[in-house]
């Protein structure tokens, strides 16, 4: 190997370790399904908290074929929700929704001030984010 491939080497070792890659930009989200589409459902880890039959966590979307809303054209989504096992229902307190699958673009932001339980639609987001939360 000449000096100048080692050199090349070590730029291109030291240029990966500087750069986020893909996966530890994912850290920390689990894939836990997909909705009726398509879309593929994760769980952040180490947002999940459980308190009897009610399981708090941070639950994302990414969107196979991105949506166009009001505010502009939606690839992914986030909600910090509460889930109530027992009465299989639940409740958004933070819902977001990015223009990037990666989930760092934010396109809407809404805070729900009196975050109301209801129930968690057939194939949705929320049925599948209960199903596993609650099967543990």
């Amino acid at each position: 190997m000449t000096a100048a491939h080692r050199l090349a080497l070590l730029a291109l070792l030291a240029l990966l370790t500087v750069l986020p890659s893909t996966a530890s930009a994912q850290r920390g989200w689990k894939a836990i399904g997909a909705t009726a589409a398509g879309n593929e459902v994760f769980v952040e880890t180490r947002s999940i908290k459980r308190t009897g039959d009610l399981v708090a966590a941070n639950v994302r979307v990414v969107f196979t074929t991105p949506v166009k809303g009001s505010k502009g054209t939606f690839a992914s989504y986030r909600t910090s929700a509460t889930f109530n096992c027992t009465k299989k229902s639940l409740a958004a307190k933070e819902n977001v929704y990015f223009a990037d699958a990666r989930g760092t673009k934010v396109v809407d932001r809404t805070v729900n001030k009196l975050p109301g339980f209801g129930p968690a639609l057939g194939g949705s987001l929320g049925a599948v984010a209960l199903t596993h939360l609650c099967t543990r």
